[in-house]
């Protein structure tokens, strides 16, 4: 009898947990094939996907102590809250949790020698958290989140990583040529301007009747994404 009631559910949920998990998987694969010089092993890879789960997890702990300290210092009728969540507490928290594990699993890693290697980490860690972050959105809200998700928050996901792993990996290539002010200056970007378009996509997809501006926000982020891993695929050069 609980097989006959259990199956079903357990059907739903895995149906629910596929139409999460499969755009990440596509998109990982892209960006996995652009990478022309030196495919970065499948071990490695795994570990920045977990390394990304892990780092949706950290930006969790780290978004509900700086939303109760937003509650408390900014009053939440004020257009200054809704800047601050969506630029400090979420889109900070997250970008910064990914470059966070993203520099702790490859920065001294050997496998790091070429530039575009940065955008493949840098993607990988931010699908894993994308993966992690829309299994639990669609298993709370269902199959028509993770459509809606799967054209808009993972591909989001995945451009915040092109920005991060761009920068990223010019940061390894400065340090690697004796240039530290340079490779600091690239990694203050590198968490930067992820953030700040993160904080842009949250903002407008959230204003009142921004439909058509969060939707041209959307293209244009696609677009210099897309092109950006094409130009830097194809002008990737070993570092060393």
């Amino acid at each position: 009898m609980f097989y006959y009631l259990a199956a079903p559910l357990l059907s739903y949920n895995f149906i629910l947990i596929a139409a999460a998990v499969i755009p990440a998987v596509i998109l990982m694969v892209k960006v996995y094939r652009s990478d022309r010089l030196e495919p970065e092993s499948p071990a490695l890879l795994r570990r920045l996907a977990i390394a990304g789960v892990l780092s949706a997890l950290l930006a969790l702990l780290l978004e509900r102590v700086l939303g109760w300290i937003l509650q408390l210092t900014v009053a939440s009728s004020s257009p200054l809250y809704g800047v601050l969540l969506y630029f400090v507490v979420v889109a900070a928290s997250e970008e910064g949790a990914k470059y966070l594990l993203l520099r702790r699993r490859t920065w001294r890693s050997p496998e790091f020698n070429c530039q575009y290697d940065g955008v493949v980490y840098a993607v990988f860690v931010s699908l894993g958290f994308a993966l992690w972050e829309n299994i639990s959105y669609v298993l709370h809200n269902g199959f028509g989140t993770a459509l809606i998700r799967a054209v808009t928050a993972i591909p989001g996901h995945a451009c915040f990583g092109v920005f991060m792993g761009v920068f990223y990996g010019m940061a390894k290539n400065a340090a690697l040529h004796g240039r530290p002010g340079a490779s600091r200056r690239w990694r203050i970007f590198a968490v930067a301007v992820p953030a700040l378009l993160h904080g842009a996509y949250d903002y407008i997809a959230t204003a009142d009747g921004g439909t058509w501006y969060f939707i041209g926000f959307i293209a244009a982020l696609f677009a210099l994404s897309y092109a950006l891993v094409g130009k830097t695929s194809g002008n990737d050069r070993y570092m060393n």
